[in-house]
């Protein structure tokens, strides 16, 4: 399974940012996708997963700010309101049958 996400960027405090990831290659028809996010210096961390079935998990820090969504093997991350501590690179996940595979990362930046 290969991944190919876009996005990211730099945007002041307050702002929004949009990710988008699309899978291709050999899928099974149950699979996670999601997304994680790394900290210098910190593992990897969970943002927001999304089944086949649209069931969703959210990290704690980005309810209510962050919404996932998925259309096939196309996952989009839609973040609003977003803060200096989201500073961080993003990664597109894929999950199945005990495997997980990675896209590149990509940066946001929080700043003014």
């Amino acid at each position: 399974v290969q991944l190919q996400a876009s996005g990211g960027g730099l945007v002041g405090p307050g702002g929004s940012l949009r990710l988008s990831c699309e899978a291709s290659g050999s899928m099974f028809s149950f699979n996670v996708m999601g997304w994680y996010r790394q900290f210098p210096g910190k593992q990897r961390e969970l943002v927001a997963t999304i089944t086949v079935g649209d069931q969703t998990n959210y990290a704690d820090s980005v309810k209510g700010r962050f919404a996932i969504s998925r259309e096939n093997a196309k996952v989009s991350l839609q973040m609003n309101d977003l803060k200096p501590e989201d500073t961080a690179v993003y990664y597109c996940n894929y999950y199945e049958l005990g495997r997980n595979f990675w896209g590149r990362g990509t940066q946001v930046t929080v700043s003014s």
